[in-house]
C-alpha cells in the first residue's frame, strides 16, 4: 500500500526537527567559550604556544596555555535549576590532564543530570604573566562568574555551582574556595565567584615544604618563595566558616601528592563547622581520575551520594 504524499511530508518532518534537536544539543556539548576579552596580567610572548598532545583523535593532555576556555557539557535531558561543577583538571601546574581529569569527568556528571564545564586554564609562567602566582586563580574566579552569569541560559541554578579539582587542580579549587574574594583582576561583574561546594580529588593543597608537591610549589611560586607567600597559597590555613562545603578523596598510598593535603584541609573546615567529608582509601595511588582500580574506584558513587545529600542532586 502506497503511503500518502502528505503522510511522507510529515514523516520527513518530524525527522528533520529530531536531526536539529540532536544537533542543538551536539553544539550545546561542544560549545567552547572563550574566557576573557582582555586577559588581565597579560604579557605576550612570540615563542609561546599553546601544546596539545593527541591520541585517537582525542586531546589527552595540553601544556603552554595563552588562551584559557571554557567547555560546556549539559546533560541529554535538561531540567530546570539543575547543578553545576565547574572541573580544573591537575598537572602540576605544568600541564592539563584535560581527557582523563576533565572531558571523561564531564560526561559523568552529564550521565548522572548534572552540567559541567572543563576549565582550559593558564599555567603560571613568568614569559606570560605579571604575577604567575595569581593566573590560573583570576581564570577560577571568572569561570565561575561566567557561568553565574548564564545559568538561566543553561538552566542551572546559580545557588548551585561548584568546583572539582585533581591534584594541581585540587589545589586551585581549594584556592578558589578560599581566595574567591581576593581582587585579583579588574571586573565589573556583579556575579560572586565563590562555589557553593567543592570536590577535591587527590589535591594539592598546602605549599609549606614538608607536605606540598614540589612541582607545584616551584610552578606557582617560583624557585625560592618567602614564607608569607608559601602561607598565603596553603590553603588549609585559609578555610573560614565561609568556606564552601568539601568532598574530599585521597589515597594512603599516594606518594606524588600525600594525603596529609586533603587530612590537613578537611580538620581545618570542621575546625570552622564546615560540612565536609573524606575519604582516604587503602590503595589508589595518585592520578587514578574515575577510579580504574583498587578500593579508589567506586568514589564516583560516594561522591554522587554526597552531592545528593547535600541538596546538589536530585
Amino acid at each position: 500500500m502506497k503511503k500518502s504524499k502528505t503522510s511522507i511530508l510529515k514523516r520527513v518532518f518530524l525527522n528533520l526537527i529530531l536531526c536539529l534537536g540532536t544537533l542543538s544539543q551536539l553544539q550545546a556539548q561542544n560549545q567552547v567559550i572563550p574566557l576573557w576579552n582582555k586577559i588581565p596580567g597579560e604579557l605576550k610572548a612570540a615563542d609561546y604556544k599553546e601544546k596539545e598532545e593527541i591520541k585517537d583523535g582525542k586531546v589527552q593532555s595540553t601544556s603552554l596555555v595563552t588562551t584559557p576556555t571554557l567547555s560546556v557539557f549539559l546533560p541529554k535531558e535538561m531540567k530546570p535549576n539543575q547543578t553545576a561543577v565547574i572541573i580544573f583538571p591537575g598537572g602540576g601546574y605544568m600541564h592539563l590532564a584535560i581527557d582523563k581529569e576533565g572531558t571523561k569527568i564531564a560526561e559523568w556528571f552529564n550521565s548522572i543530570g548534572i552540567a559541567a564545564f572543563v576549565l582550559k586554564y593558564r599555567l603560571p609562567n613568568d614569559k606570560i604573566m605579571i604575577d604567575k602566582t595569581i593566573g590560573p586563580l583570576q581564570d577560577a574566579q571568572e569561570s565561575i562568574r561566567i557561568v553565574r552569569q548564564n545559568a538561566s541560559k543553561w538552566n542551572i541554578d546559580p545557588n548551585k555551582i561548584g568546583v572539582m579539582g585533581f591534584s594541581a587542580g585540587g589545589h586551585l579549587a581549594s584556592t578558589l574556595s578560599t581566595h574567591y574574594d581576593d581582587k585579583v583582576y579588574e571586573t565589573a561583574s556583579k556575579a560572586s565567584a565563590r562555589p557553593d561546594f567543592s570536590l577535591l580529588i587527590y589535591p594539592v593543597v598546602s605549599m609549606q615544604n614538608e607536605i606540598t608537591h614540589k612541582g607545584s610549589q616551584t610552578n606557582l611560586l617560583g624557585d625560592n618563595p618567602s614564607q608569607e607567600l608559601i602561607d598565603s597559597f596553603s590553603n588549609e590555613k585559609k578555610v573560614t566558616a565561609q568556606t564552601p562545603s568539601t568532598f574530599l578523596i585521597h589515597a594512603t598510598d599516594d606518594e606524588v601528592v600525600i594525603p596529609e593535603n586533603s587530612i590537613n584541609y578537611y580538620l581545618a573546615l570542621k575546625k570552622n563547622k564546615v560540612t565536609a567529608e573524606l575519604h582516604i582509601y587503602e590503595k589508589g595511588g595518585h592520578g587514578f581520575g574515575l577510579g580504574v582500580n583498587d578500593t579508589s574506584k567506586f568514589w564516583t558513587k560516594q561522591c554522587e551520594e554526597w552531592l545528593k545529600n547535600n541538596g546538589f542532586k536530585n
